[in-house]
């Protein structure tokens, strides 16, 4: 059986331009990171200095189990720097190949329906217990086993074995597109989780491989510590702190003041609110990919159910606005009818469809409504049975990006006479009720990333993640059903040739652009805010190593390679 094998590979000599711009033209690009500041001298010791990560999520829940859904541990942050991946992926450069991490090398079939696992040699658990294959397999097989820690891979798993030195794990669809998914699985000991049920178990004593290790928890705030058996390179940051922000101002406050150096947060007009404040230390840095934020539109009900309506709506909403005014630049406009943003996609935009760009174009949508037998009563938009056009957007109180960015999209609505009301949700509420149920008729939600489209379009419009509404929904959250766009998906996934997966893709792209089943607003690079008083070494443009924020997989290669910044 041939193997497709993914081992250490050299960095790439050419670096990305990161994405992050200033909300007004003329100052410095935040995105150069450190490049245009003085350097940074650094020590090789260890340090006694504390490093603090904060996130705008609230107090952490009391569950350290790092692949629970809602566990505080990952929302945190903090579960990261404790469990490891199987391998690093750089969500910056999707194309670049990963980095061994956990596995020496992953090797797949040609169809990507099964990858054989060879584990790194010499690694230790926190706990002095040897980390083997058999560790590996059974982090795989209770995923296999609990849907409830299985969002990845969700009926997909076939048998997974192994030999002593490997793993192999089979898939029942290929998983070309899902391979970095697999990659970035956090490992648990089966010495000590095989005697509890995966699903409740809360982890509270955290044995991990990597670099940290927990010293204590409150919900307000985790202290770790270095783990001093790590088999990598050695972390020198003396000790990690995770503090609880309720919200975006509150930790936009802890970084401006240098009480958290390291998070990510939407800063409004973060030039002058956030690096002004010491140019010298403080950083924002932003990269691209494939994740997009989108507009999901409840398809199932008024006035979403109609297509008519959801081009029309797409017609006026104006992204240069929002990406400016909303997004102070940091999020990129989508300019592409396709959705795709760029250049990361430029490769995959069917030709039918290349140099097209969405526009404003209020007459055009009312045209368009028009044709389908809207009529207008005064101002008020009027639909085919008689009713006047409502609708709310929602979102999480304290979201400001999220938020302005509906009061624009509102205004378009509004031009063509529609009543459109913005109104904040509790966050709690909105994750666990109103996004996943279905319980919304239009609200903004980012998508994965990945190395291809894939991923975008299916989580906007995969019939595989379809749920009634009021059932919990991983993805399709505006519930788009259209059989053939999933027979499409499905079959991009299961491709063995490009020019399969690109007949694939445009189909996909056609029911997009025709059927409109949500609207791509703007690209989200993945952003994070960091200071170097203490520590230096984090992703910069000029080295883009890996993404910048300290909420996943990465967290553990990052922390491996700050030094001490010299008093």
């Amino acid at each position: 059986m041939r193997m497709r094998k993914f081992t250490t590979v050299a960095a790439s000599a050419a670096v990305v331009a990161l994405l992050a711009t200033a909300c007004s033209g003329g100052g410095e690009d935040p995105a150069d990171g450190d490049g245009d500041k003085p350097t940074q001298a650094t020590s090789n010791e260890r340090s006694d200095k504390v490093l603090t990560v904060g996130m705008p999520n609230g107090e952490a829940s009391a569950n350290q189990n790092p692949i629970a859904p809602g566990a505080g541990s990952t929302s945190f942050g903090y579960a990261y720097a404790i469990y490891e991946s199987l391998m690093q992926v750089n969500e910056i450069k999707p194309n670049d190949p990963p980095t061994p991490w956990l596995a020496e090398k992953i090797e797949w079939n040609d169809d990507y329906t099964e990858a054989v696992i060879t584990p790194r040699a010499g690694v230790k658990w926190s706990d002095g217990e040897d980390f083997t294959a058999d560790d590996i397999a059974y982090s795989l097989q209770i995923r296999k086993d609990n849907d409830e820690l299985n969002p990845d891979f969700p009926g997909q798993y076939g048998d997974i074995t192994t030999d002593g030195s490997t793993v192999t794990v089979g898939f029942t669809s290929g998983q070309y597109v899902n391979a970095v998914k697999l990659y970035k699985l956090l490992i648990v000991p089966k010495h000590i989780w095989e005697n509890e049920d995966p699903v409740t178990y809360t982890a509270d004593d955290m044995i991990g491989t990597g670099p940290f290790t927990l010293k204590s928890f409150t919900p307000q705030s985790v202290t770790l510590v270095p783990n001093d058996s790590y088999w990598g390179e050695k972390p020198l940051v003396g000790e990690l702190r995770y503090d609880a922000f309720k919200d975006n101002p509150g930790l936009t406050t802890a970084l401006t003041s240098g009480e958290a150096q390291w998070g990510w947060v939407f800063i409004p007009d973060f030039e002058n609110t956030f690096i002004a404040q010491d140019p010298d230390h403080f950083n924002q840095v932003a990269g691209g990919g494939f994740g997009v934020d989108v507009l999901y539109l409840n398809n199932e009900e008024k006035p979403f159910n109609d297509v008519a309506f959801r081009k029309a709506l797409n017609m006026v909403v104006d992204r240069a606005d929002i990406s400016a005014t909303a997004g102070y630049g940091v999020w990129p406009q989508i300019k592409s009818v396709t959705g795709l943003p760029q250049p990361s996609g430029d490769d995959f935009i069917m030709d039918e469809y290349k140099g097209q760009e969405l526009s404003v174009d209020v007459d055009g949508a009312k045209q368009v409504l028009t044709d389908a037998g809207y009529t207008w009563d005064g101002d008020a938009l009027v639909d085919p049975d008689g009713e006047k056009v409502s609708f709310t957007l929602t979102n999480p109180q304290g979201w400001t990006d999220y938020l302005d960015a509906l009061a624009i999209i509102g205004e378009g609505a509004k031009a063509l006479g529609a009543d459109a009301k913005v109104e904040p949700v509790v966050q709690d509420t909105w994750f666990n009720q109103v996004i996943n149920l279905g319980d919304f008729d239009a609200s903004l939600h980012w998508t994965d990333g990945g190395s291809t489209p894939w991923n975008l379009y299916s989580n906007i419009m995969d019939g595989a993640s379809y749920v009634p509404q009021g059932e919990p929904a991983n993805w399709n959250f505006g519930r788009y059903q259209d059989d053939e766009v999933t027979a499409a998906l499905a079959d991009f996934k299961s491709a063995t040739s490009d020019a399969d997966r690109m007949a694939a893709l445009g189909t996909v792209q056609k029911h997009f652009v025709e059927d409109v089943p949500g609207l791509v607003i703007w690209s989200r690079p993945a952003v994070a805010q960091y200071s170097t008083v203490n520590y230096t070494g984090f992703p910069t443009a000029e080295d883009p190593y890996a993404n910048p924020q300290p909420t996943g997989p990465q967290a553990a290669l990052i922390l491996t390679k700050l030094k001490p910044t010299a008093d």
